[in-house]
């Protein structure tokens, strides 16, 4: 489990650095246009998780939390955790990406809050949306003059 922790690490790492530190570098661009690298994590847990689907399913149809930390607890359930963390970080983190772009917020405020979305997921989603919306509304306020 060990191994495949560490795996799942460096998985996702490079697309957080080009995010990160070459948001506006046309490679960039091209890899985070693809849903590739959050399709890669997303099938590494499918294949950890698909076959301890009915083991998983009683506890996780009705959860308890010392049922939860209990599949925590122990290794393989952490490291099926944590890849489902950095998928869906990940997805979120691309998605922040481009909507940051399209929205036109400077490169260096995405970039900022996209280390938040890698460290603290759900708080760093909630940075973004305020700054979103920040931006959209100082916008709105602009046109509307």
């Amino acid at each position: 489990m060990e191994t495949l922790f560490l795996i799942s690490n460096l998985l996702v790492m490079p697309f957080w650095g080009l995010m990160i530190f070459l948001p506006r570098w046309r490679g960039t661009e091209r890899i985070m246009a693809s849903l590739w690298p959050v399709a890669v994590t997303a099938l590494l847990y499918t294949v950890l998780v698909l076959p301890n689907v009915p083991a998983l399913l009683p506890a996780l149809s009705n959860p308890d939390l010392a049922t939860i930390a209990a599949l925590l607890g122990a290794p393989a359930g952490a490291t099926v955790a944590w890849v489902h963390f950095l998928a869906f970080d990940l997805f979120v983190g691309r998605w922040v990406y481009w909507d940051g772009r399209r929205t036109g917020l400077r490169a260096w405020v995405t970039s900022l809050i996209l280390f938040f979305v890698l460290m603290v997921g759900p708080l760093g989603l909630v940075l973004y949306l305020a700054a979103r919306s920040l931006k959209t509304h100082t916008v709105s306020l602009v046109t509307e003059a």
